[in-house]
């Protein structure tokens, strides 16, 4: 399954020290730093994650990015990343940290 070699591979990515839980949620395992979501790896492989509204149009302007959508509505502060522009391991980590940079600042819940 896509989702679970990708959450294999954001198990690795993850900087150390930084606390996660993981939550099963949207057919994959979510993964959660004081109670909001940082990423999620969904069952084709791409990658939802939590980037904030004012770092919506930057995070649509990298390479795979496209607008998160659920049931037809979009998901605001959320981008979807192809699984084909998160092959590298060096551009997962890069949307890790730029969700980290984002979910950090989010009081815990």
């Amino acid at each position: 399954m896509a989702s679970d070699e990708l959450a294999e591979r954001i198990r690795a990515a993850l900087p150390l020290g930084l606390r996660t839980i993981e939550k099963r949620m949207f057919g994959g395992i979510a993964f959660m730093l004081d109670g909001n979501m940082l990423v999620c790896p969904l069952k084709d492989g791409a990658l939802m994650v939590r980037v904030g509204k004012q770092s919506m149009a930057a995070a649509l302007d990298r390479p795979g990015a496209g607008p998160m959508e659920m049931r037809g509505r979009p998901v605001s502060g959320f981008v979807l990343v192809s699984g084909d522009a998160i092959e590298d391991d060096e551009a997962l980590a890069a949307w890790i940290a730029t969700a980290h940079g984002f979910v950090k600042t989010l009081p815990a819940k």
